[in-house]
């Protein structure tokens, strides 16, 4: 094979596993019943393909071929280690019992398994701060950095509830699969919060060198849809009625060059309607209900937006009055915070930086950047500009991801 086509090759699988290297390992844990195992065993098939494609050519199937290189792999994985556990060799034979059901492995099985990785991760007999942990960190591969980030806690936290919850899986016998659907109320709070999780780190990375990741967000949307199909829940049709609606603004919402644009300053016709069209249907769904919650409320906020023409034709008077109700409903303090931007935005900025004041004055987002860039924008707007030049700076001070840094950096820039 020609060098061209062995970086043809090298670049298919670098890109393959970006997108698919979760199903895979997802289907594997599923296998093999055995996180660490999945995890070894997803590494060296896409290393084995990396070799065998550029000798042999991509097969028509590559994520099945992954998947069943995968478990191959685990099985010699497991013999070289029965000498050692003599325990392990059960699990060989029941692996090669096995093999004629898996033949049956396809597409459609695999698509399913990341669903069925998460209702395991979110078993109620494993804490819900564990839940969400580890849950962002087997089904959607975030890095322990990225979810403590998120979680604004450290990452030795973050990897100990993970590693507690894998042995809760293990020791427990918790099985790998879709609850039925009599299970299912009592474990869909918390899958709704994980995909919502997901979605915020694609929608905006929470740290890194660019603003969204569409990768996890598109992912959050996909697992979204196969959810209200299994289970047309009114939250789960308000959660995917909002990701649609904020994924429609991605393309506007950063620059050739990958830096921050305000949703003031977007271009609305880059807007995607069709998402726009059919999140503002699945809210009417959804409020049709009456059983509606947070998510929907967070939609409707969502479409609001989303309608106006211009930003000047922006609603505010409604968007107050539903983050009131999302205040009843699910009380916090970033729930006041936005409450307060929109305040601003309808009453001045003079309005939202009291209310802003007194949010940042009870200490739970001292450490927020976006609280401190909120009141420096305010602070901008109103001419105190040594006020809004130290916001900025304590925004920076906490900010991760690059796009925000620049645009931080900028803003200090121009008051200089």
């Amino acid at each position: 094979m020609v060098d061209e086509d062995r970086r043809d090759v090298r670049q298919f699988v670098d890109e393959l596993y970006r997108t698919e290297s979760r199903r895979v390992y997802a289907t594997l844990v599923r296998l093999l019943s055995d996180f660490d195992l999945a995890e070894e065993a997803m590494h060296e098939a896409f290393t084995s393909a990396l070799v065998k494609w550029q000798e042999e050519g991509i097969p028509q199937n590559p994520r099945a071929w992954l998947v069943s290189t995968g478990r191959f792999k685990a099985i010699d994985t497991i013999r070289r280690r029965v000498r050692f556990d003599e325990s392990l060799g059960d699990i060989a034979k029941r692996l090669d019992k096995e093999q004629d059901q898996f033949a049956a492995i396809d597409d459609e099985n695999i698509e399913d398994d990341r669903l069925r990785l998460i209702f395991t991760c979110c078993h109620p007999g494993i804490p819900s701060n564990t839940q969400v942990a580890l849950t962002l960190r087997e089904v959607c591969g975030l890095r322990t950095e990225e979810i403590a980030s998120a979680f604004l806690t450290t990452p030795p936290t973050i990897a100990q509830r993970i590693v507690r919850g894998k042995q809760k899986i293990r020791d427990a016998g918790i099985p790998f699969e879709i609850p039925t659907i009599p299970h299912m109320p009592q474990r869909l709070d918390s899958v709704l919060s994980v995909i919502y999780l997901v979605f915020n780190e694609g929608y905006s990375a929470s740290s890194g060198e660019t603003a969204t990741r569409r990768d996890l967000s598109e992912e959050a949307i996909r697992l979204g849809r196969l959810l209200v199909q299994l289970l047309p829940d009114a939250e789960a049709i308000g959660l995917l009625a909002l990701m649609l609606i904020q994924e429609s603004r991605r393309t506007a919402r950063t620059s050739a060059s990958g830096d921050i644009i305000l949703l003031e300053n977007q271009d609305r016709s880059l807007w995607v309607r069709q998402y726009i069209s059919e999140g503002v249907e699945l809210i009417q769904q959804a409020l049709l209900t009456r059983r509606f919650g947070l998510y929907t409320i967070q939609a409707a906020i969502a479409a609001v937006h989303a309608e106006a023409k211009t930003p000047e034709a922006t609603d505010w008077t409604q968007i107050i009055a539903l983050y009131d109700v999302l205040s009843r409903i699910d009380p916090s303090p970033v729930v006041e915070l936005n409450r307060a931007v929109a305040v601003a935005m309808r009453d001045g900025p003079e309005a939202g930086l009291t209310l802003i004041d007194e949010i940042l004055a009870e200490g739970t987002l001292s450490e927020y950047h976006l609280a401190h860039a909120a009141r420096a924008d305010l602070c901008r707007r109103m001419g105190k500009t040594n006020d809004a030049v130290n916001a900025y700076r304590r925004a920076l001070e906490l900010v991760k991801q690059e796009p925000e840094r620049r645009f931080l950096e900028g803003r200090i820039k121009q008051l200089s």
